[in-house]
C-alpha cells in the first residue's frame, strides 16, 4: 500500500490530475464536506462497491484521520487494486470541499 499526505494529494489535483478518489467517511462525516472530485463509499459499504471499481485504475482512499482508509486500501489491496492511502485524511486537508 502507498501512501501520501493530503497536501500531496492538494497538489496533484491542482496540477489538474486525473485522480480516483474515494472518501470512506459516513454520510454525516461527508455532508460537512469532502473533497469535490472524492467518489462517497462508506467504509462498510466498499465490499459492496467492488464489482463497480475497475482493478486498472489506481484509487486514493481519504477519511478523517487516515485509520479507516489504511483498512480499506489493505482490503482493496487484498482484492488485488492498486490503492494510495491519505495518512493524514480529511483533518489536514487545506482545499476546499464541497
Amino acid at each position: 500500500m502507498e501512501s501520501m499526505t493530503a497536501k500531496e494529494l492538494y497538489d496533484r489535483i491542482m496540477n489538474r490530475e486525473t485522480l480516483n478518489i474515494i472518501d470512506v467517511r459516513e454520510a454525516d462525516e461527508v455532508a460537512e464536506g469532502k473533497i469535490a472530485q472524492a467518489q462517497h463509499i462508506a467504509m462498510g459499504q466498499i465490499p459492496n462497491a467492488i464489482a463497480d471499481l475497475n482493478k486498472n485504475e489506481h484509487y486514493y482512499i481519504i477519511c478523517l484521520s487516515g485509520s479507516r482508509s489504511a483498512a480499506v486500501c489493505h482490503f482493496l489491496a487484498d482484492q488485488g487494486f492498486e490503492t494510495t492511502n491519505i495518512e493524514d485524511g480529511m483533518l489536514a486537508w487545506q482545499g476546499e470541499t464541497a
